[in-house]
């Protein structure tokens, strides 16, 4: 009678433990969902402001046309890019992020666009987005990290085998431009 009772009390804390470490999965999935949702959020944002921003320099730089279809089209194939994971969607943003360098480095050849409030206001509000961006990004991969332990770390593993949970991919910087430090010049 005392080895039925071990092995029910066996089964409960097997199913218990089961269940807490089941839960903690799917929580941390969920704040890796939530955090890229918030990337997405920003990527949006960006997105949106680029128009205005292209029609903003569009005026002063006529003969850079060849910038401003550059980040248009940049832009184009990052909004088309949503459904990807983060590897495809991280390259594609890596791309139009380095477009839009170049349009603000070539806009810093006229005085007078600089001057002009719409276009500091629109450049200001990128830098704000960007910002925003890179804190997303970093949280977002701090959430993979988790889960990725989580789910790869013994006894939480077993359950993420048998529940088919699926490692996490990092948003990482896949544009050479992206990882080379800006070079700043005074002359």
């Amino acid at each position: 009678m005392v080895a039925v009772y071990v092995i029910i009390g066996v089964v409960v804390v097997l199913g218990i433990t089961f269940a807490v470490i089941y839960n903690g999965l799917v929580g941390r999935r969920n704040e890796v969902r939530n955090s890229w949702a918030q990337i997405d959020v920003q990527l949006k944002r960006r997105h949106d402001l680029i128009p205005n921003l292209v029609e903003a320099v569009k005026g002063y730089m006529k003969h850079e046309r060849g910038t401003l279809e550059a980040v248009t089209r940049a832009r184009n194939l990052a909004q088309q890019e949503t459904s990807s994971g983060a590897g495809k969607r991280a390259q594609v943003e890596g791309e139009l992020s380095s477009a839009l360098s170049r349009l603000l480095a070539v806009a810093e050849n006229y005085p007078d666009l600089k001057a002009n409030q719409n276009f500091l206001a629109l450049q200001e509000e990128l830098t704000s987005t960007e910002n925003k961006i890179g804190f997303s990004r970093q949280y977002y991969n701090d959430s993979v990290l988790r889960y990725n332990n989580q789910t790869q770390m013994f006894p939480s593993s077993i359950v993420a085998g048998m529940a088919h949970f699926q490692a996490g991919e990092f948003f990482e910087v896949s544009v050479a431009a992206e990882r080379e430090a800006p070079k700043v010049s005074f002359s």
